[in-house]
């Protein structure tokens, strides 16, 4: 038995779809080209709402729940289309990089415009904030699902799809650091009250000159991951597909499940992260801690890139990720206990490091993680589906950030966040406190939910796997011959 297991695994490692660093580096752009976006609207567009626009966070967390309602139809809707498109020239899925590249960085750069200078009617402002804002997510959808979905076809190859996720990482900290690490320094004024204490405020220009070139930087990513990647897996030439077959089929599978349900906790904690901004400007009164805490939060990720791809290889995806997950839960769980004070902001970035050490590990593996879900799905049903698994999966991520948003603007209002005073304001006694209560209670309850899911729920491991991709890479070889 254990040598039949060690000769599928052999046989599951020779594959002629082996890719290399070249590849890695054409796939790591693309997800670069989603961060520049993507994370300065995480990050900074609920300051520019309460803070520029001077919309109620109740209000704001309204615009959230609505864009992610929409986005439950949106996204399958979109899975749709790209699962039943027939491949061209391009392959199936690189010509929505090239198309819609333009449109979503263009989206970005509106959703940041002070339309209050044009009008100080709120219905307007808030009507315009709606329409930008759902452009936004439809078009980041028909990007990131095509994106999303390429890994699957670059290559079938286990280590490849390591590799890829691995370099997807790096992409992501790319995009996800440059706006969280520059942007305070250019979106935000340093003022004195009028007792001389300084703290920042939200600025308008600076603002929408950052966005400008988060687009720039983005056009540019998306189109170099477009000329330099290649879908080597043959997908279905007139692909017939039943979606209601495909999506009920993910809600009977436990892979998908759990896949679905950490989707949301680690996406709703990533996106819950940019209180911080509230919790630095209002409790520390020091914005520029924005670049430490993300220091903190990627550092510990750029060490372990080198080391995960083998660690993978030697123990497991599923293992890995409940060994990182459970120190993040630890830390996280220290730091409401401890509850640093204004000025132990060393304290707070020292447990955000643990944090990030820990998380490192879920993070990097993720995305081969939803590959080996979608190959999972492919042998236990026979249907090669990996758009509607993406899109669906994305939905589930953007419900967290929806419920990361919701419920954290609705915490900020009820701990007495008030935009007429906190925004021209740095601590005020009793609601920055609260702000850092919500901060620090909210990610202890997440990482510990993940640890619990990925030790105990997620059953996909490492040797569970081996027959899977055997079975996918004889497919993907007989669609190839004929």
């Amino acid at each position: 038995m254990e040598k039949s297991s060690q000769a599928n695994e052999k046989n599951a490692n020779t594959n002629s779809n082996k890719i290399g660093i070249k590849e890695g580096l054409g796939y790591m752009l693309g997800d670069a080209g989603n961060l520049f976006v993507l994370t300065y609207v995480s990050s900074f567009l609920k300051v520019f709402y309460t803070d520029v626009l001077k919309i109620a966070p109740s209000k704001v967390a309204d615009l959230f729940l609505f864009t992610r309602l929409w986005d439950a139809i949106n996204d399958p809707m979109w899975g749709a289309i790209v699962a039943k498109r027939r491949p061209g020239k391009d392959g199936k899925y690189r010509s929505y990089i090239k198309i819609i590249a333009v449109p979503v960085a263009l989206s970005q750069l509106l959703c940041f415009f002070d339309i209050s200078r044009v009008t100080n009617k709120q219905w307007v402002i808030l009507t315009f904030a709606y329409i930008t804002y759902i452009a936004f997510g439809m078009l980041y959808t028909g990007i990131n699902v095509p994106f999303g979905s390429l890994a699957s076809v670059i290559t079938d190859d286990p280590d490849g799809r390591t590799l890829l996720s691995t370099f997807r990482t790096i992409g992501g900290g790319i995009g996800g650091a440059a706006p969280l690490l520059i942007a305070p320094f250019i979106i935000y004024t340093k003022v004195q009250d009028a007792d001389g204490t300084p703290h920042n405020e939200a600025n308008s220009n600076g603002m929408f000159i950052f966005a400008a070139v988060m687009a720039v930087c983005a056009i540019i990513f998306y189109f170099a991951c477009y000329k330099s990647t290649k879908e080597r897996v043959p997908s279905d030439d007139n692909p017939q597909v039943d979606m209601k077959k495909t999506y009920l089929g993910m809600l009977k599978s436990r892979p998908f499940i759990v896949l679905a349900l950490t989707g949301i906790l680690i996406s709703g904690q990533l996106q819950f992260a940019s209180l911080n901004q509230y919790l630095y400007k209002n409790y520390f009164c020091n914005t520029g801690l924005s670049a430490v805490g993300t220091i903190a939060q990627y550092l510990p990720m750029a060490l372990m890139i080198p080391f995960v791809p083998k660690l993978v290889k030697k123990y497991g995806k599923k293992e890995l990720s409940g060994f990182g997950a459970f120190f993040s839960a630890i830390a996280a769980i220290a730091c409401f206990i401890l509850k640093p004070r204004p000025d132990q902001s060393w304290l707070f970035m020292v447990l955000l490091f643990i944090i990030g050490f820990g998380y490192s590990f879920v993070s990097i593996t993720n995305w081969a993680v939803v590959a080996d879900v979608i190959d999972y799905q492919e042998y236990k049903t026979g249907i090669k589906t990996e758009s509607a698994v993406y899109a669906v999966y994305t939905f589930c991520r953007k419900l967290g950030q929806t419920i990361a948003d919701y419920g954290g603007l609705k915490l900020l209002a009820i701990v007495g966040y008030d935009v007429n005073i906190m925004a021209n304001a740095g601590f005020v006694d009793g609601v920055s406190q609260g702000i850092l209560k919500v901060c620090t209670l909210i990610p202890a309850v997440t990482y510990t939910l993940i640890f619990l899911l990925y030790k105990f729920a997620y059953p996909l491991t490492k040797e569970k796997l081996v027959p899977v991709y055997e079975a996918v890479r004889k497919s993907n070889e007989e669609k190839t011959d004929a």
